[in-house]
């Protein structure tokens, strides 16, 4: 807004002087002044009595439809290691194929790498009709610079209007950088993705006020519309191997003696890191296993089942289980076959992480807990009664079977 005084009208009453947040306006020779530091926010116009000070709105600049205009096409940004593709990358496949069935356009992923190409055809499979490849020596581990460059290079040759990425840790590393290089917006840690039917925008959700609340986010004037989902958020679909689609090959300017970093040595961890995301069975013990001690009884429940054992944040916080344990919006995502959720009340937070588990059971003292609200089965009791029995049953069952 602007803001301008209209000297025939202006008394020099100073009620505009009280009223600015900013301090910004003075009384001069009985009229009102506008300083330096004004930032035109009008609240001086509303409290003058004589109107006389004008504030005009600034219209906002259009946006011209010729800069969205070229924008089609859904990608997906296809990670892989060791020449193997990632779970997150088809699992976004899969769900891109919705947005694309949707907007009536094609899906395509991005692969980079070195000796890749053959794996455009399980790309096909979960959807894509097509592959842009980006094949070369330089880019065959993950590097950031190379990377980021590759990507916004093609972006800016092809113009994808929705560009989606894994929230892993290489995606979270370069899908923001990707964003400032093209002057575009990135939601992050999205747990639902859909296409405006009347605006064609993509919708991103995601948790928002420290998981309080869902906020769905849109880009209105920038393409293309970039969002990170996390590892088993989305559904992945049945793959069907018959699909084809076109293969692409891009060249880009990325040299390697222009890549700022240079990877020595891979060394991977195989200590005792725990598995939750690939497990089928997850039983996670919360605030109701009452410390440390008490932990024992999921792990032992987890291990009856062939699971993995996991914890709501407030154990981990508690010092009870160690953070590599925990599930939720600020710990793993998880999507068993089933999940047993143990002295867990299921706050939001804790939902975003294991929602989309297919077979969900909750036991819990108190009836009227969020989680039963999301619980295939419940069981209403106290988990240090319940927990050993259920250990205790699934065992003779086993024994027997």
């Amino acid at each position: 807004m602007s803001v301008k005084i209209l000297d025939n009208l202006c008394n020099g009453c100073g009620a505009c002087v009280d009223k600015c947040p900013f301090g910004a306006v003075e009384i001069v020779a009985g009229i009102a002044k506008f300083k330096d530091n004004c930032t035109g926010c009008g609240a001086c116009g509303k409290a003058c009595p004589n109107n006389a000070i004008e504030v005009t709105r600034k219209a906002k600049p259009k946006t011209s439809e010729n800069k969205l205009d070229g924008y089609k096409g859904v990608w997906v940004f296809i990670e892989q290691r060791n020449g193997k593709i990632d779970t997150v990358a088809l699992e976004l496949l899969s769900e891109g194929r919705k947005l694309a069935n949707d907007l009536e356009v094609e899906l395509a992923g991005v692969l980079l790498g070195e000796n890749v190409g053959h794996l455009a055809k399980e790309c096909f499979a979960y959807g894509a009709e097509k592959v842009y490849l980006i094949d070369a020596p330089v880019f065959k581990d993950y590097r950031t610079d190379s990377y980021t460059t590759a990507i916004c290079e093609i972006i800016n040759i092809y113009k994808p209007e929705i560009v989606l990425f894994g929230a892993t840790n290489n995606g979270r590393d370069f899908a923001a950088r990707i964003g400032v290089r093209i002057t575009t917006g990135l939601t992050a840690d999205c747990t639902q993705l859909d296409i405006d039917p009347v605006t064609r925008l993509l919708r991103q959700t995601r948790p928002a006020f420290g998981g309080n609340v869902m906020a769905t986010i849109l880009c209105q004037n920038h393409r293309p519309q970039m969002a990170t989902v996390r590892p088993k958020v989305m559904k992945m679909a049945e793959p069907d191997y018959t699909r084809t689609g076109e293969i692409i090959p891009c060249q880009t300017s990325v040299k390697e003696e222009d890549v700022t970093t240079k990877i020595m040595d891979i060394v991977k961890n195989l200590g005792n890191s725990v598995n939750l995301q690939d497990a089928e069975i997850v039983v996670s013990g919360g605030r109701g296993i009452g410390g440390p001690e008490h932990y024992h009884l999921i792990m032992e429940l987890a291990e009856a089942l062939g699971g993995v054992a996991g914890a709501s944040r407030v154990a981990v916080d508690s010092g009870w289980v160690p953070h590599e344990r925990q599930v939720g919006q600020t710990g793993k995502t998880v999507s068993p076959k089933l999940y047993v959720a143990c002295g867990i009340s299921g706050a939001i937070q804790h939902q975003a992480g294991m929602k989309t588990s297919e077979i969900i059971v909750a036991i819990n003292t108190d009836p009227e807990a969020p989680i039963f609200s999301i619980a295939t089965y419940g069981i209403v009791g106290d988990l240090h009664k319940v927990v050993p029995l259920l250990t205790q049953k699934v065992k003779e069952l086993k024994a027997t079977a």
